[in-house]
């Protein structure tokens, strides 16, 4: 008696198992069916579509008989992070997206209803290879071109890249990874924008103020350094002389933590934001109290700042835009009238005429800008290791090509002369060779 006692709590043991299992399963096939079954089939025999640019440029295609990937090498790897594969290999490619939208999903029937069409995007691909055959001579970084009227994404690139088509075994370290979308980096100086936000609409004489630099302020016994000793400044003239001092003297003295924190939090910088359904990475600000020395460093874009680069981005089209944002779009025809309030009106006017002077008075110096009406600002962020990130951010103040921009070349040394030598070279082809 007690044995069959026994068997028959097995059996209703097992039985509940089963049951159980079986609930479980029809729980996640009705959450992820869809998911499942294009990942799984790797090939919808019926579904057919291409991925193609700004000009009609195939960049991918897939079909009743294969998937295929833009005919020429530099056109498939340049572009591989805006693309991806159909594997989804990288999580940013628009290609498993449009894939998957090609077919309907039926949680009875599975697969059904194919589809066919055509996606077109906003990125111009040869723009794409030759900004990716610049920045590949540098080494590792991003690109990012973006229309500041329309949203219209016109290139993004992230090196090193991959061949989707025929990807090697043994790939560059981060390969996979967009560093437009999904990496953050120390700012450097181009944080100091945002600072001087903070500064133009928190501090009433700011602009009848003057900056001594010595080379170096002390704060609570520790040193703030600048490249060199700029002397009496005004707030104009700090800027553009990208004087740590000055900006630290400001930070710590007139704007403070809780109103860095604000500004930080409301231009987007310390959450992620998406792109046609893609997701991008949130940066970092220190946001508990850290003592003066450490929130002076904060506000010239060292201490434990981050940002990604589609977050900056965001923010000088906003400022090229008087304070307006165009949202952000991979596909051509823009953002269809989607504008947002990211800054207030006079303050993008006044940060317009800041980073034009930047361009006027001090970059052109050593750079030759072809009479192109860059507004700009470069940041050289120390990472602690004994090197510098290079970054390149701005806009041209032009009615025919309103393009922002972001640059940043990992450990690519000071601001102007790497990152700031690719953007040049890059509008340059760009606007004088008809591309966009």
């Amino acid at each position: 008696m007690k044995k069959i006692s026994r068997r028959s709590l097995s059996v209703l043991l097992i039985a509940a198992l089963v049951l159980t299992g079986m609930f479980w399963f029809i729980r996640e096939e009705y959450r992820h069916g869809r998911k499942w079954a294009m990942y799984f089939s790797m090939f919808n025999p019926e579904a057919e579509g291409e991925l193609l640019d700004r000009n009609g440029v195939m960049l991918a295609a897939f079909g009743k008989e294969a998937h295929v990937y833009a005919k020429d090498w530099p056109t498939r790897v340049a572009n591989y992070h805006v693309t991806g594969d159909y594997v989804g290999m990288t999580g940013t490619g628009l290609l498993t997206h449009f894939w998957g939208s090609a077919s309907d999903y039926d949680f009875l029937y599975g697969i059904k209803n194919e589809k066919s069409g055509s996606l077109s995007l906003s990125i111009d691909a040869e723009a794409n290879t030759y900004a990716y055959r610049l920045l590949s001579q540098y080494g590792k970084g991003c690109v990012l071109v973006m229309d500041y009227k329309t949203g219209e994404m016109i290139c993004l690139v992230s090196c090193p890249s991959v061949d989707p088509a025929y990807p090697e075994e043994e790939l560059e370290d981060g390969a996979y990874v967009n560093r437009a979308l999904t990496a953050t980096y120390t700012p450097g100086s181009t944080f100091k924008l945002v600072t001087s936000a903070a500064a133009i609409e928190n501090v009433p004489d700011l602009e009848s103020m003057t900056f001594r630099c010595s080379g170096e302020l002390d704060i609570a016994g520790v040193k703030i350094t600048c490249m060199e000793a700029h002397g009496t400044q005004t707030f104009e003239q700090a800027l553009a002389n990208s004087c740590n001092c000055a900006f630290a003297y400001l930070t710590y003295m007139h704007v403070g933590q809780r109103l860095m924190v604000q500004y930080a939090t409301d231009y987007g910088f310390l959450t992620g934001h998406t792109i046609d359904g893609l997701y991008t990475s949130a940066g970092n600000y220190p946001t508990e109290f850290v003592g003066d020395p450490e929130l002076a460093w904060s506000g010239i874009g060292q201490s434990t700042d981050q940002v990604c680069p589609f977050s900056m981005l965001r923010y000088v089209a906003a400022i090229a835009n008087d304070g307006l944002l165009a949202e952000p779009t991979f596909l051509k025809g823009g953002s269809a009238g989607k504008t947002a309030s990211l800054l207030n009106a006079s303050t993008a006017k006044r940060l317009q005429e800041l980073m034009r002077n930047n361009v006027t008075s001090h970059y052109e110096e050593e750079v030759d800008f072809a009479a192109l009406p860059f507004c700009a600002k470069t940041g050289t962020a120390e990472t602690g290791l004994g090197t510098s990130h290079s970054w390149f951010t701005g806009f041209l103040q032009d009615e025919e090509h309103p393009y922002a921009f972001v640059a940043v070349i990992e450990e690519g040394g000071f601001g102007l002369w790497a990152a700031g030598l690719l953007i040049n070279k890059l509008f340059q082809h760009m606007i004088h060779s008809g591309t966009v």
